[in-house]
């Protein structure tokens, strides 16, 4: 301790109220294929709502491994989630497609602009981002403009109904008019009086050949054309797609103005969905999709220091970043010369809408047994990645056949065993018993393949699949059941306790089950729990039903039970988590008094709640011997009598004559 070097009073805080920590032991763990979302890169998913909202939702190519999280949900409210590696790419501007894993690839990678892929590129890679398309709006001229003399109606024979319309040059500089422009008609060349008949009416451009537009009435599902015959020469006033979107044109904004900065930083900018496959809005008969907005950003700056009232960036760049759900900035138009620079002149103009269709994204479900380990090699390591129940999914996606299940299975315990701190589950492959007749067949196919796999007290392996409903394509599917197993395991946590068995009619109905591709009789369950396999069973009248729980250990312990393997799990997390701040201190008698004081505790607490029938912890001078003091070790030996689960019932009924006394006969 400090001593004072003056007389004084000092005051000393010694915090004796360590504890074993609380653990986790619910967390969920899987790798699939999904049409959108990050890959390669852990994501934390809390609700079937927010697995679609990130993932995508399930098609004929990834339902299996979609469904398995999916089921998970169901029990548990954390499950962690990485899309696998393959030959997806995201859609970009440029229309050549690019692979951007997650945030920070983006921010390595591209956010300075380096990709030299348009100027926009989807969020995450698949078709999806195919449909996406990009407006902004740089400047007032955009937003609006009166195109005067240099670009009026020229064609004498104009009719009522009409949907194409000549005007004298569509691509005249300084006067042009685009695909998607909003265009209006007057008489009067300063713009201000409307075509008779044509008050409050607008057109959408549709398309453009030379000087002739494709035209048809904003807003309007029938797609129809002109409401009166346009006069020759009539003048045009154009107008941004979006323009109805904003408050006004963008200009200058207050930041810039009262810091001196560059005017015309302001632009606004748009994504919608090209297509309809985002949206889900129909298109109408003209083939338009005037409804599909689907973000959209007012007043952002090209400005790279630029403020909000508020304090907050409005550099469009970052602000798309940290905003978007569909979007990455990847460049700034050739055209903007200056963007993306603190200027204190003016911003160059771009005086039409800067209009970005995406293209190039792809998808690839048929991943490799390689690109699935590496998936899973993101949940390596045990001190920055905590989960307990580890799903293997679907075994079936390299191909349908034993021989890859014994790959998979293997790659998946290898892991489990690497951690040590998480259990592994496991469904056999789907051809051995997805439409498979013969029960014996069946149970032959999923004892053959539970013997390929290893022996270890960290895996559980279950009987097949269950047959449920598709809300998402209207369809029944065959599910693997491994994504209900590790669930039914953190249902067991949150209605009793990691120690208990996730088994049985108490604690072990599977939900979501119309039926099984499998149902094994007590002969089959007998050969399964044998090999190993915990059989999922439907009962009439009662449900379907995980009815076994063993581990995938051969040999006799108890260890072979998933509750016992489950309690020392979380005896060791936790006890070892309390123990590191024993490090650095002295090994001495007051040291291993506070371990035990610790640990102690803990354990009466665990047996109290039926975990454990018996306890011991040694740690004292015979087992810290002065060897073991001078290594710079210390040593804790735990004695534990786990609790074990009824698997086997006798019942014995026995009759006896009427005069009996059953103290005669009971022996008590």
């Amino acid at each position: 301790m400090a001593f004072l070097q003056s007389p004084g009073v000092q005051v000393r805080e010694i915090d004796l109220t360590g504890i074993v920590p609380s653990v986790a032991t619910s967390i969920g763990a899987i790798v699939g294929t999904f049409e959108k979302g990050p890959v390669s890169s852990i994501v934390n998913i809390s609700s079937e709502a927010e697995l679609v909202q990130v993932f995508g939702k399930p098609n004929s190519s990834n339902f299996e491994n979609w469904f398995a999280a999916q089921s998970f949900l169901q029990y548990s409210n954390q499950l962690k989630v990485v899309r696998a590696e393959s030959g997806v790419t995201n859609a970009m501007g440029d229309g050549t497609g690019a692979l951007i894993r997650d945030t920070d690839h983006y921010l390595e990678s591209y956010f300075a602009g380096q990709g030299s892929l348009g100027e926009w590129g989807a969020r995450t890679a698949g078709t999806w981002g195919n449909s996406l398309g990009v407006s902004v709006c740089a400047t007032g001229q955009a937003y609006t403009a009166y195109l005067g003399g240099n670009n009026q109606v020229n064609q004498a024979d104009v009719a009522v109904g009409d949907t194409t319309i000549d005007v004298d040059d569509a691509d005249a500089s300084g006067a042009e008019i685009n695909v998607g422009d909003i265009i209006s008609f007057t008489s009067d060349s300063a713009g201000n009086t409307p075509v008779s008949g044509e008050e409050g009416i607008e057109y959408e451009v549709t398309a453009i050949a030379t000087d002739t537009l494709t035209i048809r009435r904003k807003d309007d599902p029938e797609g129809r054309g002109l409401k009166t015959a346009i006069p020759d020469d009539s003048y045009i006033t154009r107008k941004w797609r979006f323009y109805d979107l904003f408050d006004a044109a963008p200009a200058q904004s207050d930041w810039s103005r009262e810091n001196g900065r560059g005017i015309g930083d302001e632009l606004h900018i748009v994504v919608y969905d090209t297509t309809g496959d985002i949206t889900g809005y129909e298109v109408d008969v003209a083939g338009n999709r005037t409804n599909a907005v689907i973000e959209t950003y007012a007043g952002l700056s090209k400005n790279p220091i630029a403020k909000t009232p508020q304090g907050g960036t409005n550099y469009y760049p970052t602000v798309i970043y940290n905003q978007s759900e569909y979007v990455y900035w990847m460049d700034h138009p050739s055209a903007g010369t200056n963007w993306g620079t603190d200027v204190t002149a003016t911003y160059t103009s771009v005086n039409q809408p800067i209009v970005t269709t995406l293209g190039g994204g792809a998808d690839d479900y048929s991943v490799t047994n390689g690109e699935i380990a590496l998936a899973y090699d993101k949940f390596r390591d045990t001190e920055s990645v905590d989960v307990n129940l580890i799903i293997g999914g679907s075994s079936s996606i390299a191909a349908d056949t034993e021989a890859n299940f014994d790959t998979h299975g293997t790659m998946l315990i290898d892991l489990a065993e690497l951690r040590r701190d998480a259990v592994v589950f496991i469904s056999p492959y789907r051809a051995a018993t997805v439409n498979v007749t013969s029960t014996i067949t069946q149970t032959d196919n999923v004892v053959g393949a539970a013997d390929t796999l290893p022996s270890s007290s960290y895996a559980v392996m279950d009987s097949g699949y269950k047959f449920m409903f598709d809300k998402y394509n209207n369809v029944y599917r065959y599910v693997p059941l491994c994504g209900d197993t590790a669930g039914l395991c953190a249902y067991t946590d949150s209605v009793a306790d990691a120690f208990f068995s996730p088994a049985g009619l108490n604690r072990g109905f599977v939900r979501g089950a119309i039926k099984l591709s499998y149902n094994p009789d007590q002969a089959d369950r007998d050969r399964l729990y044998r090999a190993r396999v915990n059989p999922v069973v439907n009962f009439p009248g009662q449900g379907v039903v995980l009815f076994g729980d063993k581990t995938m250990l051969t040999k006799p312990s108890a260890f072979d039970r998933i509750n016992v393997r489950r309690l020392f799990l979380l005896l060791e997390r936790a006890i070892s988590t309390a123990s590191r701040f024993q490090l650095f201190e002295f090994n001495d008698e007051f040291t291993r008094a506070q371990f035990r004081n610790l640990v102690e505790p803990f354990l009466r607490d665990i047996q109290g709640r039926r975990g454990i029938t018996d306890f011991r912890v040694v740690a004292d001078d015979t087992n810290n011997t002065g060897e073991v003091i001078d290594r710079n070790e210390f040593i804790a030996d735990i004695f534990i009598k786990p609790a074990r689960s009824i698997n086997f019932i006798q019942l014995n009924f026995i009759a006896t004559r009427t005069g009996v006394e059953f103290s005669e006969v009971a022996g008590v």
